[in-house]
């Protein structure tokens, strides 16, 4: 099976996940896609292959070396962003892309104007949506790049490498996708998340994230006797968002700045609550965005009355570079096979979160590398074939770059 047809195979497994629900995984769903891969990794030579209850996949292919090398693991995640449907996913290729607008659906077109960098894969081999879903390459491109990899090893027994080890997790989506990985029976020195964008890229530092919510507690009374009485909390949550800089909201910023984002806002005139996440490189600067916000509400509180206004704040995650960075060899070695592979590796700093980040900090060093997918969780998500298909050589190549730095 090509890398390609895995692709296409796994995408039309519906897995997503459910930020409301309690339990791990969040939707039993996701065991559909587990349960055919376990079987896949059996069928390649992973004989220990096995799905916990928790939705969480661990296999592991031994060394077939005497030479005592490093445990490398790959991780990916199984479940699609809950942002759009994931139900009934009809991808269709796209053979020699003209650079062009793409008409997904009669409703719906991919515009160059909207994504510009789409011009620069004419020429490629692209996976798209029917404009009704996303397509899930994230992080399905990453399950098939993996599986080929492995697929790899099986039909050539004579290509020697150390012992790898693979995870496919539920709930990255929604932020869970560690909450229940078991380190230990993964069993890897470090690892590699398969969950990127461009195959040149390779990430090693992510956003520190925290969210926030901002209460409002207001004073109901009937509108025809309220004047000078009357606290509407929804009208107030309205005002402290709109008195937050409008420079550090997402739209208005990039690269290596941070962001205040409103998620959610909903109320009455009794009370109303606004749901935000905080997001930057540097601890500092997230600090400073909680001394913003707890300002706003005493600046507020001192108009319209004591503990109208309140919030609270709670850790997501933090930059996993503050690990990495003392422990450098996962990205030295994903370097090292990006130039074998004719890359011009280039180092991007995630404006978000991976499984990897908080593995890192429990002491799995884990960077994020691409697979050649793009414009994710919505319809107009795609993937590019052709580095699909370099990502699971890229993965042999790190094996194999591994292998020459230990003899």
């Amino acid at each position: 099976m090509s890398v390609k047809e895995r692709l296409l195979r796994y995408v039309r497994v519906d897995t997503q996940s459910d930020p409301e629900s309690e339990t791990h995984p969040s939707t039993e769903k996701q065991f559909d896609l587990a349960n055919l891969l376990v079987e896949e990794l059996k069928e390649i030579g992973l004989t220990d292959a096995a799905v916990d209850q928790n939705c969480y996949i661990y296999a592991h292919l031994p060394a077939n070396t005497e030479e005592k090398l490093p445990r490398i693991g790959f991780i990916a995640h199984m479940d699609t962003s809950p942002d759009f449907s994931g139900k009934d996913v009809s991808p269709r290729i796209i053979e020699n892309y003209d650079g062009g607008d793409i008409k997904l659906n009669q409703e719906r077109t991919t515009l160059v104007a909207d994504f510009p960098w789409m011009k620069d894969l004419a020429g490629k081999t692209l996976m798209v949506t029917d404009g009704t879903t996303l397509l899930g390459a994230d992080d399905k491109a990453g399950i098939a790049c993996i599986m080929d990899a492995l697929e790899y090893y099986y039909n050539h027994p004579e290509e020697k490498h150390g012992e790898i080890a693979v995870a496919f997790t539920p709930d990255e989506e929604i932020g869970r996708g560690t909450d229940c990985f078991d380190i230990e029976k993964f069993g890897a020195d470090f690892a590699y998340t398969m969950d990127g964008d461009s195959v040149s890229f390779y990430s090693d530092e992510t956003f520190n994230a925290d969210s926030a919510v901002v209460s409002v507690r207001g004073f109901a009374i009937h509108p025809g006797n309220s004047k000078n009485r009357m606290k509407n909390a929804a009208l107030i949550a309205a005002q402290y968002a709109s008195r937050l800089p409008e420079a550090l909201t997402p739209a208005h910023t990039e690269g290596r700045e941070g962001f205040i984002h409103l998620q959610e806002i909903r109320g009455s005139v009794e009370e109303a609550e606004l749901s935000y996440i905080l997001r930057d490189f540097s601890r500092e600067a997230l600090a400073k965005y909680h001394t913003l916000m707890e300002r706003l509400c005493d600046y507020m509180n001192a108009e319209y009355g004591e503990d109208c206004l309140r919030v609270t704040f709670r850790e997501s995650y933090r930059n996993m570079g503050e690990v990495l960075s003392g422990q450098p060899e996962p990205s030295i070695l994903a370097v090292k096979a990006l130039t074998k592979l004719g890359y011009l590796p280039e180092k991007l700093p995630i404006r978000g979160g991976t499984d990897g980040a908080a593995l890192s900090f429990r002491g799995l060093p884990c960077p994020n590398l691409g697979t050649g997918g793009n414009n994710f969780h919505g319809p107009y998500e795609y993937c590019v074939m052709e580095e699909l298909e370099d990502a699971a050589v890229l993965i042999r190549t790190i094996l194999a770059c591994a292998l020459e730095d230990y003899l």
